[in-house]
């Protein structure tokens, strides 16, 4: 009976132990990832396939419609920042793509 006590036990510290170099890793390398280049993300290029397939392009022609007032804007009041149509990309906030939406509030 002793040793069943004991099983459950070292089997929650195993998987506990296991799960947490898990995330240590992931965290590592998201770290890694977002520091590259000083912190910024690649910029979208405007003939990549999905670029291109939306129109994008890094300064807009379109009146009073950029990415910086875009609800699908995500940075800030930045030159460059992100945007949920291109993950892990960063665009130019007075960029535009087909996808532009007014931001609202």
């Amino acid at each position: 009976m002793k040793t069943s006590k004991t099983i459950p036990s070292r089997r929650r510290f195993l998987r506990t132990a296991g799960a947490s170099t898990v995330l240590v890793a992931i965290s590592g390398l998201v770290t890694s990832r977002s520091s590259s280049a000083g912190g910024h993300l690649p910029k979208v290029d405007p003939s990549e396939a999905q670029a291109s397939a939306l129109g994008y392009v890094h300064e807009s022609t379109k009146e009073g419609q950029w990415c910086n007032n875009c609800q699908l804007w995500q940075g800030g009041d930045k030159a460059w920042g992100g945007c949920a149509i291109f993950p892990g990309k960063e665009v130019a906030a007075k960029g535009w793509c087909k996808s532009w939406v007014v931001k609202s509030g």
